[in-house]
């Protein structure tokens, strides 16, 4: 995958394929991420000045590797795509933002209602966001049973949680602000009608003002999984996904509909 300055995924370029016809094995045997970094190099997205751990630069390390072999990577200039692998949402649903990997999704846009769960609608899996969690588990157990049930691009699933590069189909993750702190997520019943919208950037629930309103009145903090430890301190302090779910003095903003 090639980087450059990017919204949302919009002004970057994939150069290589390694989840659709080719693997990372074939990536290999043209040459490794050599072939990448130098593809990078020769466009200019990569700044060869700049210093490796073995002390040579970037371009001193990898300027004479091989080059793209123009089938299983690419060059900047032929890429397999002008968008990148990743989409990052907004709308009212996550209003701080969400990631879907798109690479290989035949599907972009996907509405229904949300529910666990039948064919066209939305699996909402929330509060495993960093305070919910405490911490962010990886969901790809949860993809596998979709898969397994031969649910694949049936079923969007939608997460507070963190996905890994595995995820396969309509996931979206990191949703943020999560809804253990009172997150919009937090606020979705079954039936609400969720829609993903991945060329358009949006993530939103489709519910009337009103009612969401009435819902953040009633919503109250969730008994959290641990009140001694480590764990428990951990998730006093965690901040949100989309500022890196790291720890600060401040700790986290509960709820998040106050700030």
């Amino acid at each position: 995958m090639m980087w450059t300055q990017s919204r949302g995924g919009r002004r970057c370029s994939r150069i290589c394929d390694p989840g659709g016809r080719f693997t990372a094995k074939d990536v290999h045997d043209v040459g490794g991420t050599a072939v990448i970094l130098r593809a990078l190099l020769d466009s200019g997205h990569l700044d060869g000045s700049c210093l490796t751990v073995t002390g040579a630069t970037i371009a001193e390390t990898y300027g004479a590797a091989a080059g793209p072999d123009g089938a299983v990577v690419r060059s900047a200039a032929a890429p397999l795509a002008s968008d990148d692998g990743l989409a990052v949402l907004k709308g009212n649903l996550r209003p701080n933002g969400a990631l879907i990997k798109v690479a290989g999704l035949a599907v972009l846009v996907h509405e229904g209602p949300a529910r666990a769960y039948q064919a066209g609608e939305v699996l909402i899996l929330r509060n495993e966001g960093p305070v919910g969690g405490p911490g962010m588990r990886e969901m790809l157990g949860v993809t596998a049973i979709i898969y397994g049930q031969q649910m694949g691009e049936k079923v969007a699933l939608v997460t507070d949680g963190r996905f890994s590069g595995a995820t396969r189909g309509i996931c979206v993750g990191h949703v943020s602000p999560e809804a253990a702190i009172g997150g919009p997520l937090s606020l979705v019943r079954d039936g609400y009608r969720v829609r993903i919208d991945i060329a358009n950037r949006r993530m939103d629930l489709i519910a009337g003002e009103g009612e969401l309103i009435a819902r953040r009145a009633a919503w109250r903090l969730p008994v959290p999984h641990h009140k001694s430890g480590l764990l428990a301190k951990y998730a006093k302090l965690v901040g949100q996904a989309n500022l890196g779910a790291v720890t600060h003095e401040d700790g986290a903003e509960w709820p998040w509909f106050d700030h």
